[in-house]
């Protein structure tokens, strides 16, 4: 295992973790936007590793094994913060939602990968999509407050339904390509 910039980069992804944890439970007013400072800083790091492993041809197994982990470290993390914090249906049925077709994907290519068929089930334009979305709904609900007079956190609800919708959009891709038969 080498340890180049872009995976010292996803390393600190999966570090800022806690401080995201942390900084989410202070008792202060400020303490929520500056969690999704954090966070969006942290989801730069996913967009820069992946763009510098390529421009600098750098690209390993390990980078690419530990980068969509923690993606979705970043992802579980913050949806289980905003259903302890919110406590309601209406929050916890996206994250299951989320958090399930992740754990299904990750299986799927586990499983495919084991089989030999890795490559049919890798990143898709749709998953990237889907990840976007998702981060997109998630800032916007950790930062919270209005903004310039918009209800942050209630386009972060809805914004969160539709990277629900698109996560289930993407699974029903992924699982529709992985058992396509294979044409001769």
């Amino acid at each position: 295992m080498t340890l180049n910039i872009p995976t010292m980069l996803t390393l600190a992804r999966i570090l800022m973790l806690p401080v995201i944890v942390l900084i989410f439970y202070l008792p202060y007013p400020w303490a929520r936007p500056l969690c999704c400072a954090v966070f969006l800083i942290a989801a730069i790091t996913d967009w820069l590793d992946g763009y510098l492993a390529r421009k600098w041809e750098i690209e390993s197994d390990f980078g690419a094994f530990l980068d969509p982990v923690a993606d979705k470290l970043m992802v579980a993390t913050v949806l289980i913060l905003l259903v302890e914090d919110g406590s309601s249906w209406w929050l916890t049925l996206p994250a299951i939602i989320i958090i399930g077709r992740e754990i299904t994907i990750s299986a799927l290519r586990e499983w495919m990968a084991s089989v030999g068929s890795r490559a049919k089930v890798a990143v898709s334009y749709l998953g990237k999509v889907k990840t976007t979305m998702q981060i997109t709904a998630l800032a916007m609900l950790l930062f919270k407050l209005d903004l310039f007079g918009l209800p942050i956190y209630t386009i972060g609800i809805c914004a969160l339904y539709v990277a629900a919708a698109i996560t289930i959009w993407s699974m029903v891709d992924y699982l529709s390509v992985a058992f396509r038969p294979e044409s001769s």
